[in-house]
């Protein structure tokens, strides 16, 4: 069965999708942040053995209560978003794919795109529109591919590649993340029913979202 980690942290106002917070507030934000967290577990769990890699420590009850039943939790360590990933891939074994819970409605055939190319590739990624990534598939422990990365930038997923340059690394097409109020829009709620309960919601409310 394929090994699917979640990297997720605890929907918590001011805590959790800051900059969703500056335009629709730090209550509604965390509402979002829960949804997106819900479906991207759902999806995780429907893939393959799925475990979720939380944050900060303190928040296992409260995430679990947003998890498929069952689904196994690991606290995340310390460290950079690098250090986080290299320790879930570690904790997993490989292979095994790793996502974050940004692309709530993450289309499950480019995780299966991602998963089949590691019949002969080292790595797959799935490409952000932002310069990140949503996904990343390894066959093989690869920490130079986490190391020494400009996390959260333009540049995130390029500076992967030169760091990877030595491995065979496959990219699918790509999909997008959600930071910023103005991405709530390219959501396919569809895929993503927790999230669009919660879109619904907030225009029921009358908030930006």
């Amino acid at each position: 069965m394929r090994a699917i980690g979640m990297l997720c942290k605890a929907p918590r106002p001011g805590f959790a999708k800051t900059r969703l917070a500056v335009v629709l507030g730090d209550a509604r934000a965390a509402e979002l942040a829960a949804a997106f967290l819900r479906d991207s577990a759902a999806l995780a769990a429907s893939l393959g053995k799925a475990t979720a890699f939380y944050a900060p420590d303190d928040a296992r009850s409260e995430i679990a209560l947003l998890l498929p039943s069952g689904m196994a939790m690991v606290p995340q360590p310390a460290g950079d978003l690098g250090a986080r990933i290299i320790a879930a891939f570690q904790a997993l074994g490989t292979p095994a794919l790793v996502m974050g819970t940004d692309s709530p409605d993450l289309p499950p055939l480019l995780i299966q795109e991602a998963w089949d190319a590691l019949a002969t590739h080292d790595a797959a990624f799935i490409p952000a529109r932002d310069g990140g990534y949503c996904a990343v598939a390894l066959r093989k422990p690869a920490p130079e591919l986490f190391t020494a990365i400009p996390w959260s930038s333009d540049d995130t997923l390029a500076a992967t590649l030169r760091a990877g340059r030595s491995l065979r690394i496959h990219l699918t097409a790509p999909w997008h993340d959600v930071d910023e109020a103005a991405d709530l829009g390219r959501i396919a709620t569809a895929r993503a029913p927790a999230t669009r309960a919660a879109l619904s919601a907030c225009d029921q409310g009358g908030a930006a979202c």
